[in-house]
């Protein structure tokens, strides 16, 4: 049970996320970083199985890694959407408990998927996972843009996050944000904040 949060700006895309980590309705941490970095131009949330998601996500770090050495440029944001989909496909009938929004920035701009644990994925502009998701897509759908800065998604995602935090028990604690452009990845809040109705 999460929030995380994933918007596609005009130049860049925010990734956000709770800090609460549950096992069932125990809650096992308050501190837990949700947003993995791939690399310095792509980066993914975690919602699911906590060892499922690291698997993956350790597979595909290595993954970019390899293909940066060997083609001498960052792995496109898309190639590596379609290297998750095929370790989740082929897996199968084993099902891996994996619900992630992959965020980058490439030649072709911005980019933002959605991936399930089947390994199907989406393109999106904007998209939320996780237990908190439908209050977090309450607040993306009236307040998204497809002209709006990072800056203006940093805060829209901010307030995706902090709805869930106020409505779903399995999120909490605090809130992480990315952003990721041109330059690269860049951590911009990251706070233990407790959210209440009455703020």
């Amino acid at each position: 049970m999460t929030t995380t949060v994933g918007i596609k700006a005009r130049d860049g895309v925010v990734l956000a996320t709770d800090k609460r980590v549950t096992a069932g309705y125990y809650i096992a941490h308050k501190r837990g970083e949700k947003i993995w970095k791939i690399d310095e131009h792509v980066a993914a949330t975690m919602s699911g199985g906590v060892a499922d998601l690291q698997g993956l996500l350790s597979t595909l770090t290595i993954l970019a890694r390899d293909y940066k050495t060997e083609h001498r440029r960052p792995i496109p944001v898309k190639t590596l959407v379609n290297y998750a989909s095929l370790l989740l496909f082929y897996s199968r009938p084993v099902i891996y408990i994996v619900h992630s929004i992959f965020g980058g920035f490439d030649d072709e701009g911005p980019q933002l998927y959605m991936l399930d644990w089947l390994g199907s994925y989406s393109e999106e502009r904007y998209i939320s996972t996780g237990s908190g998701s439908p209050y977090a897509m309450g607040v993306l759908e009236v307040g998204y843009r497809e002209d709006m800065t990072v800056d203006e998604a940093v805060k829209l995602a901010e307030n995706a996050v902090k709805a869930a935090m106020r409505n779903d028990p399995g999120s909490g604690e605090g809130i992480d944000i990315v952003t990721i452009t041109k330059d690269g990845f860049r951590r911009v809040f990251s706070a233990r904040q407790r959210v209440t109705v009455a703020e």
